[in-house]
């Protein structure tokens, strides 16, 4: 017994395409039996694995939430082969208010795993991810954005893998998503992992898994949500639960092990001084931070302590300090030998 107090109006075990909510038990004074809504869709045919899809995990981060509701929208039963779970808004509460965090608890969902069967909102869901979901689970996929307030290019985040095994499906999943970046963790992950994250749930359980980061600034990007499309119906056909699907010519990813965060250390409104992609050698100034209550007052230079390529950026012009600006990377030591 899982001891979750949430229940599904969806049936995980039933054939064909079943939609519906999670419903979250929340007694408040405007409705004392109530319960908060997560949106699932469950498409299962024939013998195959189980594919997890999460989106909205954290509210405002966008690209996922579309993709995923596309797909399910989309899917057929008798293209597949095996099932597919699909949560466009994991995070519902976040995601109908645009917001990092639950407005409801102030959760933020992807630091609350393993979670907590009987405590708030968002505790509750992580359990339910952790304890119901992961253990149904082969494959998983978590889509995140930026959020409000960082942009990323079209960026896939994995592990190095436990094993030949997990190594070779996780380099397929890569190979698959074929986006123009993969963040390379070079430790954690594994059964023994302690991440509060879907992807430490996922690993916990020995669920091959694999994050993305789709662009941020609090908007959709065309271009990077048709990424987004592609490459989960390319993950889809090779894991072989989408065999009619003929995939294009791959574009080719390249791997990236991530120095660290730049961070402000002042008030004031970020002026960047590098994009996405460019380089950074350590001791360069990346930005400035102006002072405009103060006009006369110089701006203060923001400087790498990293050498490497900028891979996310501040969205957001006013900073604090404390605030990442800049994340670095360098090309990774490739484990696909």
């Amino acid at each position: 017994m899982t001891g979750t107090l949430i229940t599904s109006e969806v049936d995980f075990e039933a054939a064909g395409k079943h939609s519906g909510f999670l419903r979250v038990p929340h007694s408040v004074h405007r409705s004392a039996y109530g319960w908060l809504p997560v949106p699932v869709v469950s498409i299962r045919n024939g013998d195959g694995p189980t594919l997890v899809l999460t989106g909205g995990t954290h509210g405002d981060e966008y690209e996922g939430q579309i993709a995923i509701s596309n797909l399910a929208r989309d899917l057929a039963p008798d293209e597949i082969c095996g099932r597919v779970i699909l949560l466009p808004m994991l995070n519902a509460p976040a995601a109908e208010a645009g917001l990092r965090t639950s407005p409801v608890d102030g959760g933020n969902l992807n630091r609350l795993l393993p979670g907590d069967a009987r405590g708030g909102p968002t505790e509750m869901i992580a359990h339910y991810v952790e304890d119901v979901l992961m253990p149904m689970a082969d494959y998983a996929v978590d889509l995140h954005s930026g959020g409000s307030s960082l942009f990323y290019p079209p960026t896939l985040l994995r592990g190095e893998g436990h094993g030949a095994d997990e190594r070779a499906a996780l380099l397929g999943m890569q190979a698959a998503f074929d986006l123009p970046f993969a963040w390379v963790f070079t430790s954690g992950g594994g059964r023994q992992s302690t991440a509060r994250t879907v992807m430490g749930a996922a690993n916990r359980h020995g669920v091959v898994t694999v994050m993305a980061e789709l662009g941020g600034a609090g908007v959709v990007t065309p271009d990077i949500l048709a990424r987004t499309e592609r490459g989960l119906r390319r993950v889809l056909h090779a894991l072989g639960m989408l065999p009619d699907y003929v995939p294009d010519q791959a574009q080719g990813t390249r791997e990236l092990n991530v120095h660290g965060s730049i961070y402000a250390y002042d008030k004031g409104v970020f002026e960047p001084l590098k994009a996405i992609g460019d380089d950074v050698m350590e001791g360069d100034i990346v930005g400035r931070i102006h002072h405009p209550q103060t006009p006369v007052m110089a701006p203060t230079e923001i400087v790498s302590p990293y050498t490497g390529i900028v891979l996310c950026q501040r969205a957001l012009a006013q900073v604090v300090r404390g605030d990442a600006v800049f994340q670095i990377a360098a090309d990774g030591k490739s484990d696909q030998s």
